[in-house]
């Protein structure tokens, strides 16, 4: 390969890219919108969930139970009925998300220093949201300050690295690696495909430039335009949402760069299989949006999934930097312990760009 002859067509893929400002823009704009739809939009936090309290004691203790849930963000008063059974229908017409129902005698067996059972019902329509909801009632009940839970071993549990369970600080981290994987490929694909279409591609059959100097060329410019995009996503996320950063912001760029150059070669290698835009986003879309957010353990963790999915995941380089992503922002993980993740990136993007060095036919239609 001749670097000049790279060079050369870099410069003039650069200079179509800069004749195309709407291009440009789309491609810087689109990924800080798609951050702020899900950063805003997506949240496994629940607050101010409705609760209907069945009171039957109606004590000082019952009271300072009721108060002890209501005093939080989680839980907000949706009715006080006098039976379980209207409360019940609360649930039912979704109206309420959990009912707490207080029995007769409750402030009296606490104040005796027997065991005052209380029953806490949580609607399981949406399951994650009433895993979280029960966790709250629980973690109130637990607190409570007469001691009303009697258990034979008293937990003690703590929460590292996100101590405050918000969403925004799990999900914001492992968004970077979907919308890397989204839109820097989508791009290239997409511009290989209009050279195609428009036919000016057989220019470059004609010329000297052999298809790894092609492929190079092409790599290098987009792959620059998906740094950039990187940079914007990165500083809106710790800007703007405030995300806290725990490890070495250097690290998180540096391998971010190996992750963008293997999305960008994702792109290159569809660009060798389609002839047309329309194929081409189609097939990009399908190869890296939907996996990235389904298989890479941005939302659902990639253990919980069945064997045959796992393997699935362990073939899409976003689930590795959202590995990356988390470790660095959530843990403070250095290289010696995201080393197999960085590795599994280089050689994932090394081979892909073999592969459309090979696939691509240079040649004159």
């Amino acid at each position: 390969m001749k670097p000049s002859r790279i060079l050369a067509f870099s410069r003039k893929e650069v200079l179509e890219i800069v004749r195309d400002p709407v291009t440009i823009w789309l491609s810087l704009f689109m990924p800080v919108v798609m951050l702020f739809l899900f950063g805003y939009a997506l949240s496994f936090d629940v607050e101010n969930a409705p609760l209907v309290v069945v009171d039957h004691d109606k004590s000082v203790a019952s009271r300072s139970l009721t108060a002890q849930f209501l005093n939080t963000p989680y839980f907000r008063l949706a009715g006080t009925p006098e039976d379980e059974r209207m409360a019940e229908h609360a649930l039912m017409e979704g109206r309420a998300r959990a009912v707490l129902s207080i029995p007769p005698g409750f402030g009296r067996r606490l104040a005796q220093g027997r065991d005052a059972p209380v029953e806490f019902l949580v609607d399981g329509t949406y399951s994650s949201t009433a895993a979280i909801v029960s966790a709250y009632g629980r973690a109130i009940l637990y607190a409570f300050p007469s001691g009303s839970l009697q258990l034979p071993v008293q937990p003690e549990v703590r929460v590292w690295y996100n101590p405050q369970l918000r969403s925004r600080d799990f999900l914001l981290p492992g968004l970077f690696a979907v919308i890397m994987m989204t839109f820097p490929p989508l791009l290239t694909a997409l511009a290989v495909a209009r050279e195609k279409e428009l036919g000016t591609i057989a220019q470059i059959f004609a010329s000297p430039l052999t298809k790894a100097e092609f492929i190079v060329a092409k790599l290098l410019p987009y792959a620059a335009i998906a740094a950039g995009q990187l940079a914007i996503v990165l500083a809106a996320g710790f800007l703007w949402f405030k995300l806290p950063m725990h490890g070495s912001l250097a690290l998180l760029a540096a391998l971010g760069l190996v992750y963008v150059v293997t999305t960008v070669s994702i792109g290159l290698l569809i660009s060798t299989l389609v002839r047309t835009q329309i194929a081409a986003m189609l097939i990009t879309m399908i190869a890296t949006l939907m996996p990235s957010f389904l298989f890479s353990g941005f939302i659902y963790p990639v253990f919980t999934m069945p064997a045959f999915f796992q393997g699935y995941a362990a073939r899409i380089p976003t689930m590795y930097f959202v590995n990356i992503s988390r470790g660095i922002v959530m843990r403070d993980a250095g290289l010696g312990e995201l080393w197999l993740n960085a590795v599994v990136l280089l050689v994932y993007g090394i081979v892909v760009l073999t592969l459309a060095t090979l696939l691509f036919k240079k040649r004159i239609a």
